[in-house]
C-alpha cells in the first residue's frame, strides 16, 4: 500500500475536502490486458477520497472505451480530474507518497473552478500565447519532495488553458518512457507541442520561469517581458 490511511490523515482529508464547492469526478482508466502492480492501491486511494466527500465521484473505465478515447488517454493506469469543467489534469501511475497531496489539492482547485496562487499576469500569458496542443510531462517518484510542486504547476496551467495537458508520470511505473527521456533526477519536465518534444529541464521551477519555458517552446518572443523570471529548486 503506497499510503497509510491513519486517523490523522483521514481527519485532515475531511477538513480539506469537507467543504468542496462543486462536484468532482475522478476517472480511473486501466488496461485489462496488461499487468498493473498498483491498480488496487490506486482504487484504495480513490475509494478513500470518495468516502471522505460525497461530492467526489469515481468513474472506472478501460483502454479503448469511448471515454478513454474522448479524453485522449495515452497510457495506463491513468486518473483524470474533472470539476467545474473538464480539465486535462492527469496522473499516470499511482499518486502515492508526496503525489497524494498533489491529487488532493487538484481536487480542491477543480471543485472551485480555478487554480490557486497563479498570478493573473501569468495566467493571461498562458491563455494568450499557448495556441497549440501542449503536453507537459512531469516525471516523478513517490519519495521526491519537490515533485508535487512541478506536478501542481502543470495541472494549474492545464486549468487555465484547455490546450495544455498536465501529466504526472510515475517514472518507476513507466521505465521505458523514463529511459527514453533519460530521467536520472526528478522532477524532470518535458514540454511537447503538437506531438513534438520541444524542450526539457530538471527541477521544480516557480511559475514565472516555468511558464517562460512553455512560451519558449511555442517560439514566443520577449518572454522575459511577458512573465519575468526567477530561480528554481529541484532534487
Amino acid at each position: 500500500m503506497p499510503i497509510e490511511f491513519d486517523e490523522e490523515l483521514v481527519s485532515e482529508l475531511r477538513r480539506m475536502l469537507g467543504e468542496l464547492e462543486n462536484p468532482v469526478k475522478l476517472y480511473f482508466f486501466t488496461d485489462p490486458d496488461a499487468e498493473c502492480a498498483y491498480c488496487e492501491d490506486i482504487r484504495e486511494i480513490l475509494s478513500l477520497l470518495s468516502g471522505v466527500s460525497p461530492k467526489i465521484r469515481v468513474v472506472e473505465g478501460v483502454k479503448g472505451s469511448r471515454e478513454a478515447e474522448r479524453l485522449e488517454v495515452p497510457m495506463y493506469p491513468a486518473i483524470v480530474v474533472h470539476g467545474v469543467e473538464e480539465y486535462n489534469i492527469r496522473f499516470f501511475g499511482a499518486p502515492a507518497g508526496y503525489e497524494f497531496g498533489a491529487l488532493v489539492e487538484d481536487i480542491v482547485d477543480a471543485s472551485r473552478g480555478e487554480p490557486r496562487g497563479l498570478p493573473p499576469k501569468l495566467a493571461e500569458a498562458l491563455r494568450r500565447h499557448v495556441r497549440r496542443k501542449t503536453r507537459i510531462k512531469v516525471f516523478v517518484t513517490p519519495t521526491c519532495p519537490y515533485c508535487p510542486l512541478a506536478v501542481r504547476a502543470a495541472h494549474r496551467y492545464a486549468m487555465v488553458n484547455k490546450l495544455i495537458y498536465g501529466d504526472m508520470i510515475e517514472a518507476m511505473e513507466f521505465p521505458e518512457l523514463a529511459n527514453k527521456y533519460s530521467v536520472y533526477a526528478v522532477p524532470k519536465v518535458v514540454i511537447e507541442v503538437e506531438g513534438e518534444d520541444k524542450l526539457e529541464f530538471e527541477g521544480a521551477l516557480p511559475d514565472a520561469p516555468f511558464i517562460a519555458e512553455i512560451l519558449r517552446a511555442h517560439g514566443v518572443r520577449g518572454v522575459s517581458d511577458l512573465v519575468g523570471e526567477g530561480g528554481g529548486e529541484g532534487s
